[in-house]
């Protein structure tokens, strides 16, 4: 079992490369599909902001659906729209409309892997272990900020050229529909309980369709064979739905509900959880500001080329990864100690009680500190720049920004999905809806607002809007955030 799931983290994390690699690999090319597509940098500044549109978008359809129809069809289904729009990009010759369309294909199937992702962390892992998951998941996703630039500055550098750089996401996106096909499980609790219902028909992983056909035959697939193993499989059934309520009227196959997409609204729209979607939106709309910027900084002030430029992420990434394995640890030893405070016995069986754990006050314990710390490292980022300092501190003053983005990013996306036990899956679409909104607006005022008073001042502004804001936020949820999650339960239970 412990097995089973390591394996089962760390595909979660191969596959969840789609959406960071994706938007990555795209930012050093953006002088090149200027020229070749003979239009302005603006123009290509658009399908980064129709890129992140569908991004905000995709999670609040799939990630909806995958809760009623499990997750394995929904991760199918995406992925294979994923490979498509990728090879269409490869393809593409000389169309910009063609350009724009894909790359909105390509964040539609891509984009919905981290909203799903979530779901199945939450289905296998009890509140008090999902950081051991968490870390190294998003550590593995986490490469894609880190190699992205990396790979299509290279490949821009090398060819003079972008379109290798969508032929390589062609290999990748091939790759994981493969490895989904053959090692993803079913895990929504909707399909197979608690885990011990069999999953059946398009829910089984191809390998155990494989392995149940060698089987029948080596025993030559007669019918009594056959029909033996369809009885076995659903005695199983009826012996999980007797022996466990969990499992009551589970039968292996999910049901395709088309679920309203604004079911994220009403998330977006709770107290307690509109300000845990602000922790979580916030820095991710700062990295992506300055990811967005690193070509413009680099090239134009320090002067290097395609190659170098894709390097200078690197920093930046080591910091994302860095950040995704602390925070996982960071999380579950928050808990722990929280757990001691309280004289509070966790469940390891069944998964703690919610309704009687601070389950905030967990998650958020030790935010403050970095907040503090990331005023002061956004706001010497853009002085640094702005004064043309020597350029390994922005570039180190980057590794620091990127592991302090990623812990409030990732700690405050668990929250979410802990106070939203039910729809775990449709929590985190919320999640992904308010990040891209907030960073397709901070993208945007980039250029204005650089251009009228500085990248200095820039920065100095984001990093008070980020900072003062997070830190009311805070200390609302510290102070009031249990009880909302209480009045809201009660509300629901009254509306039922």
């Amino acid at each position: 079992m412990k097995m089973k799931r390591v394996i089962l983290t760390y595909l979660l994390g191969f596959t969840s490369l789609a959406s960071s690699l994706t938007a990555t690999i795209y930012f050093p090319l953006i002088p090149l599909l200027s020229v070749h597509y003979r239009v302005s940098t603006q123009a290509i500044n658009l399908t980064i902001t129709l890129y992140v549109v569908f991004q905000a978008l995709s999670p609040a359809v799939f990630a909806t659906i995958s809760d009623p129809l499990g997750r394995r069809p929904v991760f199918l289904a995406t992925f294979t729209i994923y490979a498509a729009a990728s090879l269409g990009l490869a393809l593409n010759e000389s169309s910009y409309v063609a350009l724009l369309i894909l790359r909105a294909l390509q964040s539609a199937g891509g984009s919905a892997v981290m909203a799903l992702a979530y779901g199945v962390v939450a289905d296998v892992a009890i509140n008090a272990e999902r950081g051991k998951m968490l870390g190294p998941m998003l550590a593995a996703t986490n490469l894609g900020p880190c190699v992205g630039p990396v790979i299509g500055g290279w490949v821009a550098f090398r060819s003079g050229g972008f379109r290798w750089c969508f032929w390589a996401l062609v290999i990748f996106a091939g790759l994981a529909l493969v490895a989904i096909g053959l090692a993803m499980p079913e895990t929504a609790r909707s399909v197979v309980g608690n885990g011990s219902v069999p999953a059946c028909g398009l829910w089984r992983t191809w390998w155990d369709v494989m392995v149940a056909w060698i089987q029948r035959s080596c025993r030559g697939n007669d019918h009594q064979s056959v029909a033996a193993d369809r009885n076995n499989r659903k005695n199983r059934v009826d012996i999980d739905r007797t022996g466990d309520e969990q499992n009551a009227g589970k039968t292996g196959k999910g049901t395709l509900k088309i679920s309203n997409p604004f079911a994220c609204l009403r998330v977006i729209s709770q107290r307690d959880s509109f300000l845990i979607l602000w922790m979580a939106a916030s820095p991710y709309a700062v990295w992506y500001c300055i990811q967005t910027s690193i070509p413009l900084i680099y090239s134009t002030i320090y002067g290097f080329n395609e190659l170098e430029v894709g390097l200078c992420f690197l920093t930046g990434g080591f910091g994302v990864i860095f950040g995704g394995i602390a925070t996982g640890k960071l999380m579950d030893w928050n808990y722990k100690v929280t757990a001691r405070e309280i004289g509070h016995t966790v469940d390891r069986v069944s998964g703690d009680d919610m309704n009687q754990f601070p389950i905030e006050k967990a998650r958020s314990r030790g935010s403050l500190y970095l907040l503090g710390f990331s005023i002061c490292a956004l706001t010497g980022y853009g002085w640094a720049i702005e004064r043309h300092v020597h350029p390994s501190v922005p570039l180190t003053l980057q590794f620091l920004i990127g592991a302090k983005c990623t812990i409030l990013l990732q700690v405050y996306s668990a929250l979410l999905i802990d106070i939203f036990p039910e729809n775990p899956s449709t929590a985190a679409a919320s999640g992904n809806i308010t990040r891209c909104a907030l960073s397709a607006a901070a993208v945007a005022t980039i250029e204005p607002l650089v251009n009228t008073i500085g990248r200095g001042w820039f920065f100095t502004l984001i990093s008070l809007i980020d900072g003062v804001g997070s830190v009311i936020a805070v200390l609302a949820i510290r102070r009031w955030g249990a009880k909302w999650r209480t009045d809201r339960a009660a509300e629901m239970d009254q509306s039922h």
